[in-house]
C-alpha cells in the first residue's frame, strides 16, 4: 500500500508544473511583419524585431526608413501594452485593441495605438498608428505572428535529431 501511495503522490507531484502551466505562454514574443506606409512624397518603412512580452507589455526596438529621405530614418524602442484579458479575447478569435509609446534614440516620444484581429490560432492582421505629431499619425497595416512556445520561431530552432 505504501508503494502505491507514494507512486501515486510522485505521479500528482510531477503533473502539478503541467496544470500550473500557463496557457498564455503562446503569447510571449510576437513577430510583427515589417510595413510600409506613404506621407505625401515619400515612404516609410518600420522594421521590428521580435516583441516580448513581460508583465503585461510587449516590448521591442524599430527602424523606420524614410524613403527616400533618409536624413529622416530614426531607431528607437517601443512599448505596447495588452492585457492578459484582452489576450484571452484574442484566443477566442476576437479583435484586441492596444496603446503604447514609442521613443526614437534623440528622445521624442510617439503615442501608438492600433488594434489586431486574429486570422488563426497563431497568427492575425494588425493596424498601428503612430503619431508624429499630435495631428499627424502614420498607419501600418501588416499581419503578426505568434513566436513563443511551440510557435514557429521555436519549432524552427531545434536541432534535428543525430
Amino acid at each position: 500500500m505504501r508503494r502505491f501511495t507514494a507512486a501515486v503522490l510522485a505521479v500528482l507531484a510531477l503533473s502539478a508544473p503541467l496544470r500550473a502551466a500557463d496557457p498564455l505562454a503562446k503569447y510571449a514574443t510576437v513577430d510583427i511583419k515589417a510595413c510600409t506606409t506613404s506621407i505625401y512624397i515619400a515612404t516609410v518603412t518600420m522594421i521590428m524585431p521580435p516583441f516580448v512580452r513581460r508583465n503585461a507589455v510587449y516590448s521591442s526596438t524599430y527602424y523606420a526608413k524614410v524613403f527616400p529621405y533618409f536624413l529622416f530614418n530614426e531607431r528607437g524602442r517601443i512599448w505596447i501594452a495588452i492585457t492578459d484579458d484582452e489576450l484571452r479575447r484574442a484566443e477566442k478569435g476576437e479583435p484586441v485593441s492596444f496603446t503604447g509609446r514609442a521613443i526614437n534614440n534623440k528622445g521624442d516620444e510617439r503615442r501608438v495605438d492600433g488594434n489586431a484581429t486574429p486570422t488563426g490560432p497563431r497568427s492575425g492582421n494588425i493596424r498601428v498608428r503612430v503619431f508624429v505629431t499630435r495631428k499627424i499619425s502614420l498607419t501600418y497595416d501588416t499581419t503578426y505572428e505568434l513566436t513563443g512556445p511551440d510557435g514557429p520561431v521555436e519549432a524552427s530552432r531545434a536541432r534535428p535529431a543525430r
